[in-house]
């Protein structure tokens, strides 16, 4: 086996640097996800010190954290306590499409663009970043919080909802007919509802079959079959990210606790990786140009974010402390907004430019608006799965 020196090299700067950065962060008390983001920046192609050799590990490894991410955030809940919870909050995911996918219909309008960007600007508008806001939650210690379940409500339905307009994009980008788009869109929610179906009433019974005493059968066997999962959503146009959060929700007890302990350091190194790549993809040449229109859309975007999440934590019954807390948690933008315009970018050079300055500052932004949008310690009225009272 012939190992690349220059990989190595490359790699290991990138973690030290990933290091620092991190501890700089929490030295103020911030979460390290912006400096992550601005590294992969300076890092990525135009860069200021890009990286040629590990960045194919790069890519391939953010994948991977967004997985974990969302596998080790589906570990905190329950299927049923789940299940109630996205029922409750259909109303929001409503009320979430209308208010962030509007802009971005609106935005693309006036650019002057095709009906394939309008639909992909929306899109890109509309979803929020799970895998940064996972990270986000967990940096902050927010997992406890009355509002924290509204916002997971929200991400998931709105990763539910990607599994019908993916299809439909890349239908309406490829010039389809109207019947390959509805075929595509309703393959995709069936193959959602067949999931959360296996997931409710089988779930129990892949915590007893992935279990095992030692931590290295445990963490194989966890991530394999989180991994399986992954592939198979993605391949009917299902979020990745969806598949692994199902895989978290349906482990339970003792078995969930033990996945959460072996699987977290594996979670923070791949987390990193992933916010280092969404600023690797992002070429700074092309960011000037369209920065008075990206501020704009993300201005506007940030608004309705928040008053999406004040509205689905009322709905919970949160404070307006929470409220405020839940619409600052929505605002970041990441990686469902890389591979929208991805499917139309080619035929789209300034879309493509705007969208990748809008998300590069709602995802340095986002976090620090969310760090400080409340001034006091929250007070914890629901505490995750891991500290309840043992079983």
């Amino acid at each position: 086996m012939q190992i690349s020196i220059p990989l190595l090299l490359e790699l290991g700067i990138i973690l030290a640097a990933l290091s620092l950065l991190g501890a700089l962060a929490r030295r103020f008390a911030l979460s390290p996800i912006p400096l992550y983001l601005l590294a992969g920046l300076a890092l990525g192609e135009g860069g200021i010190a890009p990286v040629q050799a590990a960045g194919a590990f790069v890519e391939t490894g953010a994948g991977i954290g967004v997985v974990l991410l969302l596998l080790v955030l589906g570990l905190e809940f329950t299927v049923p306590e789940f299940t109630v919870s996205l029922r409750r909050h259909l109303p929001s995911a409503v009320v979430d499409l209308v208010l962030n996918a509007a802009p971005g219909a609106v935005a693309g309008w006036l650019l002057g663009l095709d009906a394939a960007g309008i639909l992909a600007l929306a899109g890109v508008t509309y979803i929020s970043s799970s895998g940064i806001i996972a990270r986000l939650l967990t940096d902050l210690r927010r997992m406890g919080n009355r509002e924290t379940p509204a916002v997971l409500s929200v991400l998931v339905l709105e990763d539910f909802a990607m599994a019908a307009y993916l299809p439909l994009l890349a239908v309406v980008a490829a010039g389809g007919t109207w019947h390959q788009a509805l075929l595509g869109v309703l393959l995709a929610l069936g193959a959602v509802l067949a999931a959360l179906t296996a997931s409710y009433w089988w779930g129990h019974h892949l915590g007893r079959l992935l279990g095992h005493p030692e931590a290295e059968q445990l963490l194989l066997r966890v991530l394999g079959v989180t991994l399986i999962v992954a592939a198979l959503a993605e391949a009917v146009h299902v979020s990745a990210a969806v598949g692994a959060f199902l895989v978290g929700l349906s482990l339970t007890g003792k078995t969930a606790e033990r996945a959460r302990e072996v699987l977290s350091p594996l979670r923070d190194l791949f987390a990193a990786v992933f916010f280092l790549a969404i600023g690797m993809s992002v070429s700074p040449g092309t960011l000037l140009p369209v920065l008075p229109a990206a501020l704009l859309l993300a201005l506007v975007t940030a608004v309705t974010k928040v008053a999406s999440g004040w509205y689905a934590a009322r709905r919970d019954g949160a404070g307006r402390r929470g409220r405020l807390r839940a619409g600052t948690a929505l605002i970041a933008r990441g990686e469902f907004s890389i591979v929208i315009v991805g499917l139309v970018g080619v035929r789209h050079d300034r879309l493509g430019a705007l969208v990748a300055a809008y998300v590069l500052l709602l995802a340095v932004v986002g976090p620090m608006i969310t760090r400080f949008s409340s001034a006091r310690p929250p007070s914890v009225t629901r505490r995750p799965r891991h500290e309840a009272a043992p079983q």
